[in-house]
């Protein structure tokens, strides 16, 4: 469900309660990447991480509710590196993928044992 109306505000009723208590231009922000986002990926979990990156980059949570940053940036060292996908990270087919990853026999091997049985 969209969380901004046809003006581009947020709808309150959409928004996480911490946005709730926070100012127009964090409620924005994170409604309109969260619009956005799933436009594009079509994927409500994807959409919302998304959504609050794009909030951590220029707010940041006091207590309750969120505050503009004096300058905006990355959330973290993490975020500042590229998270996961960034230099400091594992590339993807380095990373485990399950129990086959760990498994010394081949695939010709496990082929061959079924094929025996």
């Amino acid at each position: 469900m969209p969380k901004t109306n046809r003006s581009g505000d947020a709808k309150q009723s959409e928004i996480p309660s911490t946005l709730e208590r926070s100012d127009e231009k964090a409620q924005r922000t994170y409604a309109q990447t969260y619009d956005s986002a799933m436009e594009q990926y079509g994927d409500e979990a994807r959409a919302n991480r998304t959504a609050f990156a794009a909030l951590k980059r220029m707010h940041e949570k006091v207590g309750d509710h969120w505050e503009e940053k004096d300058e905006p940036g990355p959330s973290d060292d993490r975020a500042e590196v590229g998270g996961l996908d960034g230099p400091g990270s594992l590339p993807a087919a380095s990373m485990p993928t399950g129990p086959r990853s760990t498994c010394s026999r081949s695939r010709g091997g496990w082929t061959s044992m079924a094929a025996r049985r």
